[in-house]
């Protein structure tokens, strides 16, 4: 019986390590990260920076946690960055232009992101167009909005509330990174504790089978959409307070972060494995590699090959360490 025992033991912590690499891989590229940066620079380990890396990253994270839902159900949604710009604008022309009450403004603004991001699912889940082509649609549909009520300027009059939201503090703490710390965990509660959450995973993991157990897959598809888009709405907002103007346009890179930082995190792009921790995971990667780049004095024009690079070979890892793991869950 001992030596039947202990035959057993090498290859049962194989597969218990091949299951725990995909979960870790995102674990460990942070911490690689972390301590590069730390000994390559002298102003990189200092509280004033990892708070300057909390308010780079909180607009991100509001508008990753929506990306996270619609990944974890199997879908994508292309169009939170231009949705989210289209919010700020929003809010901007209805403030400056249309003389309304601030507050009308930015619920204006949060209603249509959400009305927006229904559309993207109504076309998913009862049509049958497939996310990627109806939020590739939406993309342009709201950065051509954006485009058309700015007039291709930018507009600075804002929402004061906005103004305080983005750029104020409650002690030593952004309000901004509090908004975001709240949609997190309020996104965290929903997905793990409630219906609804086990819902959206059954939906991503076998849609099949989840509606042969009576989930209406379509319904959690076209709420997962419509939360992406408004989550993409409130994180434009906030980056209209932080920034103080509203663009005509949003920056190139916005999509491919706020995507990028959930499946870093480990979040599977084919649906039903993953969650918001991955996603803060992914977030603090992302900040910190920008961060830390800058804090090397990388040359700007290197700077968005060396984060590609780098982004591509941490995805490649996380893969290879999600085969390893089926692999081992074969065995």
């Amino acid at each position: 019986m001992v030596s039947v025992v202990t035959k057993k033991e090498p290859a049962n912590l194989g597969r218990v390590l091949k299951r725990s690499l995909h979960s870790m891989a995102p674990l460990w590229t942070l911490i690689i990260l972390f301590i590069f940066f730390s000994l390559a620079s002298d102003t990189f380990f200092r509280i004033i920076n990892f708070r300057n890396i909390l308010i780079q990253v909180s607009t991100m994270a509001i508008m990753s946690t929506g990306v996270t839902f619609v990944l974890l159900t199997g879908e994508i949604d292309l169009s939170v960055a231009d949705v989210g710009g289209l919010a700020g604008v929003i809010a901007a022309y209805a403030t400056a232009t249309l003389a309304l009450p601030q507050s009308v403004s930015i619920i204006l603004a949060l209603v249509i992101t959400l009305l927006l991001g229904y559309f993207n699912g109504f076309g998913t889940a009862r049509l049958g167009i497939p996310s990627f082509m109806i939020t590739l649609a939406m993309m342009v549909i709201a950065g051509g909005l954006s485009l058309y009520f700015t007039r291709g300027r930018v507009i600075f009059k804002i929402p004061d509330l906005l103004k305080v939201l983005g750029t104020g503090s409650i002690g030593p703490i952004p309000i901004i990174v509090i908004i975001a710390a709240i949609v997190l965990a309020l996104a965290h509660f929903v997905l793990q504790y409630t219906r609804y959450g086990r819902y959206v995973y059954m939906t991503g993991a076998n849609r099949e089978a989840a509606e042969l157990s009576g989930v209406n897959t379509r319904a959690v598809i076209a709420s997962c959409l419509a939360i992406s888009g408004f989550t993409a709405g409130l994180s434009g907002l906030m980056n209209l307070g932080r920034l103080g103007s509203a663009q005509p346009s949003v920056p190139s890179d916005m999509l491919i972060n706020a995507i990028a930082a959930v499946v870093l995190g480990g979040t599977s792009l084919a649906g039903g494995e993953g969650g918001i921790p991955n996603t803060i995971i992914g977030l603090l990667i992302l900040g910190i590699l920008r961060n830390g780049l800058d804090q090397v004095s990388t040359d700007v024009y290197l700077k968005t090959f060396i984060t590609g690079i780098i982004l591509v070979v941490a995805l490649f890892l996380n893969i290879v360490a999600s085969r390893l793991r089926h692999t081992a869950e074969d065995e």
